[in-house]
């Protein structure tokens, strides 16, 4: 059943929803990353940490909202169900149990890191097929670079 037409060429259409799709799954793990870590961690830095670990949750779970009302837009159905993101992220399984603080500013660096470089790839995918959603991805990676900055300044 197709309830939205898009205005792209199926080819074209094809290269967003996929950039599209693994950009939601992307955030939607981002944002689960973010917070177990926030809430498993320990330190003398607990606390802006652990509050910065929000601002990223709050930032991925926005985009994702944003990138997954886009496909919406487009007449592509998001999918940011568990077994889609687990299948289809990119970004290493959060550490279990209580996590050091350094440990936890290095775990952000990395799920940061690989999710900026998707986020590049999108970028770079969609800048002839769609601009708008170019635009969206840039956004996001602009957003994320800020967040992975901060972060890695953590750990100097």
């Amino acid at each position: 059943m197709s309830v939205v037409k898009s205005a792209l060429s199926d080819a074209d259409l094809k290269t967003v929803s996929e950039a599209l799709q693994g950009a939601l799954v992307d955030l939607v793990d981002l944002s689960l990353v973010a917070k177990q870590v926030h809430w498993n961690i320990v330190g003398p830095r607990f606390r802006p940490i652990h509050l910065q670990l929000d601002e990223v949750v709050a930032s991925a779970r926005a985009h994702s909202d944003t990138v997954a009302e886009r496909a919406s837009t487009l007449g592509v159905p998001p999918d940011g169900r568990a077994a889609t993101v687990a299948a289809g992220s990119g970004i290493a399984t959060a550490p279990s149990g209580w996590v050091k603080d350094k440990d936890a500013v290095r775990a952000l660096v990395d799920a940061l890191g690989v999710v900026i470089r998707r986020m590049r790839d999108r970028v770079a995918a969609t800048g002839d097929p769609d601009p708008v959603s170019q635009d969206i991805f840039i956004a996001v990676t602009a957003d994320l670079e800020k967040h992975h900055w901060m972060f890695q300044a953590e750990n100097a």
